[in-house]
């Protein structure tokens, strides 16, 4: 991972356009290949960033040292100009175990893989936890007419466990014996920000609940 503090200004070129007047901000450039732009006021949030596939280009001209970051795929650009660097360092984090579950989204997984057809008529499971080269899928499944299904569950659903599990599917829809493979995202609460993203990137949403799958007061999961 590169983190750079420096004075910049960004301008997102692509489908929408966006101005990050001059200012201080962190930049992380990740083993990944992605980039992120960040605020000290805005938590975990970046201001802006690109996603991989990307390309980093470094160049100079009269008013400082200019990062093009282009996508691989959309061809979209983030263009940081920076006027002063205060700190750039390198660290190699190494491999990451990944996040460990809490008891109720563990089961939650447990519950959902032994009633694979909550989902829906003639789901299968694969297995859980089907690895992938950026981490475990939760559920890997197939659908009553055997296309393949990646299921990311969580307790809270937020925009950041789309964003995971949009990851997890560029990678499972390279493999021919897969393909299409295409996402569910469940949990027992999904924020109305998640939904929309959701439904952009063409996944569905699956509210659960807990006691029923349980078999506590049963309640048929919402798909939306």
């Amino acid at each position: 991972m590169r983190l750079v503090i420096a004075r910049c200004s960004v301008d997102y070129v692509g489908r929408l356009t966006a101005h990050l007047p001059m200012a201080p901000r962190l930049i992380l450039q990740k083993a990944d290949g992605s980039v992120s732009i960040h605020a000290d006021d805005r938590a975990f949030k970046p201001l802006n960033w690109m996603n991989p596939p990307c390309t980093v280009r470094e160049a100079v001209d009269d008013d400082g040292t200019v990062w093009t970051v282009t996508h691989g795929k959309s061809g979209e650009k983030l263009v940081l100009r920076i006027a002063e660097v205060m700190h750039d360092s390198s660290h190699e984090l190494g491999p990451d175990p990944g996040l460990q579950k809490d008891g109720v989204e563990a089961h939650l997984q447990e519950l959902l893989a032994e009633h694979i057809t909550t989902l829906g008529d003639g789901y299968t499971l694969i297995r859980r936890e089907y690895p992938t080269a950026i981490g475990p899928v939760d559920i890997l499944c197939r659908d009553g007419s055997g296309a393949t299904v990646a299921v990311e569950l969580k307790r809270r659903g937020d925009i950041d466990g789309v964003e995971q599990l949009t990851r997890y599917l560029e990678l499972l829809n390279r493999d021919p014996a897969l393909k299409p493979v295409r996402g569910v995202f469940a949990a027992q609460e999904i924020k109305p920000q998640a939904r929309v993203l959701a439904a952009d990137r063409g996944i569905g949403c699956v509210t659960l609940d807990y006691d029923a799958l349980r078999g506590i007061e049963p309640d048929t999961p919402r798909l939306f």
